[in-house]
């Protein structure tokens, strides 16, 4: 008797907590039927430095059925905004790896997604290729690019990102720049399914594929690019097939603000 009334408490707690979750969604996210943001995921330099499977042996301790949605090179006036009001329509948080260049031309755009509730990472200055330019110049792109962004966010240039998170131009690394924003404390993002918006093909195309490579994977971290007019176009329907098909999105954030070069938060 004392059994079952044990087991009649706990399902109860389970059900008040799952109520609970429920409604604190529901609050974030009034309408129904939308897709919604499931969990917010800490992120730590110091135990993570890098992820995402197709670039490092590591990625983000996600579960069976969990994204991360990441967009590049913005922010871009034709696009973005399109990205974000698909985003927005479904409730969903995402991580955005901005150039520091059309930040500084676009800095109503770039803060408009961080108001929205979207991470923002760094992406460079310019998008150069960091293997092919002298190591010095390789280093002024992450700093401009960085200080750029913060200015554009937050009215003051500074090398040290409010929040750390670093995703190299086509992935290019070299060991000498891993180092460095491993010393400075930022997490380097690759991915685990990309979208291959780069390529020509059509928004239908790129729906697609990158359910194809979803259902193969699994979970993980999706890259995008927010200034390609044919993801902005498809993902309305991708984030509907994620609602349909259980999928959840979770979202980014650090645990904490990168480091100076002296290693002082």
């Amino acid at each position: 008797m004392r059994i079952r009334r044990f087991i009649g408490l706990l399902a109860g707690a389970l059900l008040a907590c799952v109520i609970q979750g429920n409604l604190a969604r529901a609050a974030q996210c009034p309408r129904e039927r939308t897709l919604g943001t499931s969990r917010i995921l800490h992120v730590d330099a110091a135990t993570t430095p890098r992820v995402g499977l197709k670039e490092f042996p590591q990625t983000l301790p996600l579960w069976d059925h969990e994204v991360v949605l990441t967009f590049d090179d913005g922010p871009w006036p034709p696009t973005t905004p399109k990205v974000l009001e698909a985003l927005a329509e479904q409730c969903v948080k995402a991580t955005f790896f901005v150039i520091g260049k059309p930040a500084t031309e676009h800095p109503e755009l770039l803060r408009r997604t961080a108001a929205e509730g979207h991470t923002i990472g760094h992406h460079t200055w310019t998008h150069a290729s960091l293997m092919r330019i002298p190591p010095a110049d390789a280093v002024t792109q992450i700093d401009r690019g960085i200080s750029a962004v913060e200015m554009a966010l937050h009215g003051t240039a500074t090398t040290v990102p409010s929040t750390p998170f670093f995703r190299f131009p086509g992935f290019e690394t070299t060991q000498a720049t891993l180092d460095l924003l491993q010393s400075r404390g930022i997490v380097v993002f690759g991915a685990d399914i990309w979208a291959s918006d780069w390529k020509l093909m059509t928004p239908n195309q790129e729906l697609k594929l990158v359910i194809d490579r979803l259902k193969a994977a699994g979970r993980g971290i999706i890259l995008f690019h927010d200034a390609k007019a044919r993801t902005a176009a498809m993902l309305p329907a991708f984030l509907r097939y994620l609602r349909d098909n259980g999928y959840h999105v979770v979202h980014l954030v650090p645990t904490g603000p990168a480091v100076d070069f002296d290693g002082v938060p």
